[in-house]
């Protein structure tokens, strides 16, 4: 039972934006650099879901030159990764393959030990989507005869059995843009924190009038909009700004919001 209006951030446009996309396009690249210290470019990177994480990474590791596979369940995910130009397979396609593998979904048991034996020598694997549920590491913790070599912090080779061959894990399946970087840079965490503040705001002030029942809601389209306009000037935007013919033609205010609630960014 709820007892109270609640918004949820994670459903807010600027969150979903910023902090999955632009966020994660920023620090995961920082992680893989930092802990393995490996150079990008030219190696074959495998990203499991190209949903906004997954998105923001391919970016990055396309800018720093890496050849780029996706792999995906959704078929409109799958078909903007081909219209994007990335090739989508199946995991078990590519897995001998490939260099990096990243996991982007938000679900479980997405790499597990049996794909993890297929890999090439250091290959490195880590985890940006949900927890350490993504990759299979009791199986890979307690495959028998593995042996586990500590390279620095977060930052662990696993050597099976039978070919004496590894694979680099970073931050044990967690998430390593926080275990083997910083995390948001603090413009991405103002824009969510502002959504926040924001938020609490518009429950406070409209606490007598009805508007927000014991349900759960997303930020209005106007306070999304809100959020980011108090952001514009940092980077030294100008908005354009309608003109009252203007608003009049898309049936809007002057002061927006500008997109209807379903308008996809």
């Amino acid at each position: 039972m709820i007892r109270a209006s609640l918004v949820l951030m994670l459903d807010c446009l600027n969150f979903i934006i910023f902090d999955n996309l632009y966020g994660c396009r920023h620090n995961l690249p920082d992680g893989l650099m930092r802990a393995p210290d490996v150079v990008i470019a030219g190696k074959v990177a495998v990203v499991c879901g190209y949903g906004d994480v997954g998105k923001g990474f391919v970016a990055a590791l396309k800018s720093a030159g890496a050849r780029v596979v996706v792999t995906e369940i959704d078929p409109i995910c799958d078909l903007q990764a081909l219209m994007e130009g990335i090739p989508v397979l199946t995991l078990e396609d590519i897995v001998s393959e490939a260099d990096i593998f990243v996991t982007t979904t938000g679900k479980k048991d997405i790499i597990m030990v049996h794909h993890m034996k297929k890999m090439k020598n250091n290959a490195i694997v880590c985890n940006i989507g949900h927890f350490n549920n993504e990759i299979d590491m009791h199986g890979l913790e307690t495959y028998l005869g593995i042996k586990r070599i500590t390279i620095k912090p977060q930052t662990n080779r696993w050597v099976f059995p039978e070919t004496h061959t590894g694979i680099i894990v970073l931050d044990e399946g967690r998430l390593m843009n926080l275990g083997c970087a910083t995390g948001h840079p603090s413009f991405v965490i103002s824009c969510s924190l502002t959504n926040q503040v924001i938020a609490q705001l518009e429950l406070w002030n409209e606490r007598v009038s009805g508007t927000y029942e014991k349900k759960v809601y997303v930020l209005p389209k106007h306070l999304d909009e809100k959020v980011a306009a108090l952001h514009l000037g940092k980077l030294g935007s100008k908005l354009t700004k309608l003109t009252s013919e203007q608003a009049a033609y898309i049936s809007g205010p002057v002061e927006g919001p500008y997109k209807s609630g379903h308008y996809r960014y």
